[in-house]
């Protein structure tokens, strides 16, 4: 089984893993090489990059494609950088990546493929509108579409989009899965979900991700079986809460009723069974 693990572990783990000789640049390098191998690259390809550690990521992804003979364009949204993003962004400029600024007005319909680098896992509540705007532009753009890490405007907390996320074709989640990822709106916004391994030290697991042929002894005779509004509407004393903590909420209601519950988010499930959480995804790739 695959962990499944917090914003706060995952932010925490990454910490310990750069205190304890990797470093954070190292780290981004990996996460970047580890979004190159797994897609397919062709044609014209736009990077396009926010202001934090994400966009860090596809200033490292630029570079690699630079190196591997593709053409990429960075797409910038601001000139704000991470340090570590900083330093893959100057070693783009300094071999000649192409560049240039992201808005809503931006024609993104030449391109084959968009790499989706704007907000990373950490980013929860309602979208900036020069943001939401770009999003906007992204998802009305035909090309294929890889989030890096995790669909821009989807919080990886609790999975809710406020108003709207990317919608990818691909995602490439770094490190472990996050909870977001499986629960409220995320099943509307990501495609396919693939998570790459860069060597961060976890430092307590939390959640497990299990196969769809390990379900079968969570589903039987008194399990509780529903959809998430279901569960909303039947159990759900606090519908905004729920929305907010799903984990929280559906653990409770395994424990007081004794009971595995499994609720389904449209293909991706969340199952507690009183001592341990779980989920499993068709998305997984």
């Amino acid at each position: 089984m695959e962990n499944v693990i917090s914003v706060k572990n995952m932010r925490e783990s990454d910490a310990f893993t750069i205190n304890t000789g990797t470093s954070g640049k190292e780290l981004m390098k990996r996460a970047a090489q580890g979004v190159y191998e797994n897609v397919r690259w062709k044609g014209s390809i736009a990077v396009i990059c926010g202001s934090g550690n994400n966009g860090g990521d596809g200033y490292a992804l630029a570079e690699i494609l630079f190196d591997n003979g593709y053409s990429p364009r960075i797409l910038k949204l601001s000139d704000k950088l991470s340090e570590d993003g900083a330093y893959y962004y100057n070693r783009c400029k300094e071999k000649g990546v192409n560049e240039s600024f992201c808005d809503e007005y931006t024609d993104l319909s030449e391109y084959d493929i968009i790499a989706d680098c704007i907000l990373g896992t950490g980013f929860s509540g309602e979208l900036r509108e020069d943001i939401l705007s770009v999003i906007e532009n992204i998802n009305r753009s035909p090309a294929y579409k890889v989030s890096v890490d995790i669909n821009s405007g989807l919080s990886g907390a609790n999975g809710l989009a406020l108003p709207t996320a990317v919608k990818s074709d691909l995602t490439v989640s770094i490190g472990y899965y996050k909870t977001g990822m499986f629960l409220n709106d995320a099943s509307h916004y990501i495609g396919s979900l693939k998570n790459v391994d860069i060597g961060i030290k976890l430092l307590k697991k939390q959640f497990y991700l299990i196969d769809k042929d390990e379900l079968s002894p969570f589903t039987g005779y008194s399990s509780v079986i529903l959809s998430d509004d279901d569960f909303e509407l039947k159990y759900a004393l606090d519908e905004a809460q729920f929305r907010r903590n799903p984990l929280k909420t559906v653990s409770k209601e395994s424990c007081d009723s004794k009971k595995i519950f499994v609720v389904d988010y449209g293909g991706s499930k969340l199952i507690a069974d009183q001592t341990y959480i779980y989920f499993q995804s068709d998305r997984i790739v």
